[in-house]
């Protein structure tokens, strides 16, 4: 049984849903205005609303095609539209208690994925830990990470930064703490936050999950190389041509036969849009950006045992090992070696949960015990098998540590350089 709950924002009331649990929900909150027209492939505009505003409906997920991983995770079907610049939040209350507040960030090579998807329900989490949690969608592919030179570059990260300017004006509205703010990301989403505290974030704790720290990172020549064969496919001479393109087209552009070839002629294994090392928005030299940047936010650190078994084509052999450790574990230890070298806190955990000889501990795996969605994840291949009993244990151990680094205290284990295994 649900019923309505009311929220007072600067814009205006927001209405949305409390859930049988007594959690609250607030689906589709625009962050930035809808970037149409003029606005697609442009920086973030800030979003545009005043008075009473239903947030009782869950909001379509970026344009995306699906995604490499459904073998391991599984599959969503979601309307899709480019008015995606929205964010949901779940909350104890909305009341002035000022609670701890997570942002997260999802995953998928930014290719596909979406805050608002069912994998990533913030309700068992905030009503476990009286904590308020928000999940960001931005743009994906060539609409967030095109680039072609002489214009704003990396928007995708841009939409990010500004989901987390909103979460600072108005979380307090939402029984939230502007103060107390936890950036959470995996994959893609853990790398944009490593990104962001290369330039001026504002916030000083983050929850990195399997972040391959700094791969898929593109020189401005190499991100432009691409960018003009990606034009070329989707019949846009320009920019501007582009614009007007349906976005279909601009989909189908990424699997168009010289699309794939530049692709692989660049080499790297890496996805075909993603960060931009452009010298404005991003540094184009990482690498020591990076290593500072570790020295600007404390640090829960986790990877896991078997990340690149999820990926098609890699396996479970050493070869892949190798490579998941190379990608993922090696990188992980390092970030937060060099966040304990520079004066901050780190702790490392390595999740070995291992169902299936298919996958084992494969990339993704975590995700259904940080938020407590097994039941959205029913369908997961990489999760076939598991014992209820074992899955029940290891969502109550994860989240205890999750949220105690959330609330600013610290997880049951030692400090990094520790390696915590969670099975």
């Amino acid at each position: 049984m649900t019923e309505s709950v009311q929220a007072r924002l600067r814009a205006g009331l927001l209405t949305g849903l409390r859930d049988e649990n007594g959690i609250c929900r607030f689906s589709a909150i625009p962050y930035a205005a809808p970037p149409l027209g003029a606005l697609r492939f442009a920086p973030p505009e800030p979003a545009r609303w005043e008075g009473p505003r239903d947030a009782t409906r869950p909001g379509p997920v970026p344009p995306q095609l699906p995604s490499r991983l459904r073998g391991a995770m599984g599959d969503f079907d979601a309307p899709q539209s480019e008015d995606c610049l929205h964010l949901t939040v779940w909350t104890p209350a909305a009341d002035a208690r000022r609670r701890p507040v997570v942002v997260w960030l999802h995953g998928g090579a930014w290719q596909s994925g979406a805050g608002a998807l069912d994998w990533y329900d913030g309700a068992r989490l905030a009503g476990r830990g009286d904590v308020v949690v928000v999940a960001v969608n931005y743009r994906l592919a060539a609409l967030g990470w095109l680039h072609v030179p002489g214009q704003t570059a990396n928007v995708g990260l841009l939409d990010q930064e500004a989901a987390i300017d909103w979460v600072m004006d108005n979380i307090d509205a939402m029984g939230g703490d502007p103060e107390r703010v936890t950036l959470m990301g995996q994959s893609a989403g853990a790398s944009s936050i490593c990104a962001m505290l290369t330039r001026r974030p504002r916030f000083a704790r983050a929850i990195l999950q399997s972040a391959a720290l700094g791969r898929g990172f593109r020189s401005s020549v190499q991100a432009a190389a691409l960018g003009k064969v990606f034009l070329e496919a989707a019949g846009a001479a320009t920019l501007q041509a582009a614009r007007a393109l349906p976005v279909e087209h601009l989909l189908a552009a990424q699997q168009a036969p010289q699309v794939v070839a530049a692709l692989q002629a660049e080499g790297g294994r890496r996805s075909l849009f993603g960060p931009v090392l452009d010298g404005q928005v991003l540094p184009a030299d990482i690498a020591p950006a990076l290593q500072r940047a570790a020295g600007r936010a404390d640090v829960l650190v986790a990877y896991t045992r078997n990340e690149m078994a999820a990926f098609p084509g890699y396996g479970t052999g050493p070869d892949s090992q190798a490579a998941s450790e190379a990608v993922f574990g090696a990188p992980s230890r390092q970030w937060a070696t060099d966040a304990v070298a520079q004066g901050r806190q780190a702790w490392l955990a390595r999740v070995d949960v291992a169902p299936t000889e298919v996958f084992l501990a494969c990339h993704c795996i975590e995700l259904p015990f940080v938020f407590g969605t097994l039941d959205a994840f029913d369908s997961a291949p990489m999760l076939r098998g598991l014992p209820s009993a074992q899955a029940a244990r290891l969502t109550e151990t994860t989240q205890r540590a999750w949220l105690a680094f959330i609330r600013g205290e610290t997880p049951d284990w030692p400090p990094a350089p520790h390696l915590h295994a969670l099975d």
